[in-house]
């Protein structure tokens, strides 16, 4: 059910995996409207700081539990992508609240480790279809903002999803130099 990828930093990699619903060309933009099953992720919160701030201290805060800093003491290992949440204010732009979530890997979801850092949250995720844009390069706030423009330009007004919040997902390692992969996912309203 899970793909894997090699990268240099943290060895295998599970990412996760789709159901492709649709693959569409919209001025010129390709966008993929994917189905994600229900899962169990480990997630921090962040309020107050910027996005590139709030990603920097929780993917920190959720690598150290995954390699080790739980209950178990063990590594668990890697998945992709990292989802930070992103909520937004009433004219479209990026709050001060955010939440990084890394879905646990596959033989972690039924009996996950505790974690020691109780800034760390284990919870279960409803399945989802989302609108997902890809695009290359190390991504911060700005790319992220500029590439969810983007998407929202491309779907119009009348696309069905929320508004409210949205996900900037990143697949890489900081190291990784080239061939970065990165998605803006819309989250679709469900009939």
């Amino acid at each position: 059910m899970f793909g894997m990828i090699k990268n240099s930093l943290f060895g295998a990699t599970e990412v996760t995996e789709y159901k492709l619903l649709s693959s569409e060309t919209k001025e010129g933009v390709n966008y993929e409207v994917r189905r994600y099953d229900a899962a169990r992720y480990a997630s921090v919160c962040s309020e107050g700081k910027s996005f590139d701030q709030a990603t920097s201290d929780c993917v920190k805060r959720l690598l150290m539990y995954t390699g080790g800093s739980n209950d178990r003491g063990e590594g668990m290992g890697m998945t992709a992508p990292i989802a930070i949440t992103v909520f937004t204010r009433d004219d479209g732009a990026m709050s001060r609240r955010f939440v990084v979530g890394l879905r646990l890997p596959s033989r972690y979801q039924d009996n996950p480790p505790a974690p020691t850092d109780s800034s760390i949250k284990i919870e279960d995720r409803p399945g989802m279809t989302v609108y997902s844009l890809q695009f290359g390069g190390y991504a911060g706030e700005y790319e992220f903002r500029m590439e969810a423009s983007r998407l929202t330009r491309i779907l119009g007004e009348t696309a069905p999803y929320q508004r409210k919040q949205y996900f900037c997902c990143s697949y890489d390692p900081p190291i990784k130099p080239y061939g970065r992969k990165n998605e803006v996912w819309f989250i679709q309203e469900e009939p």
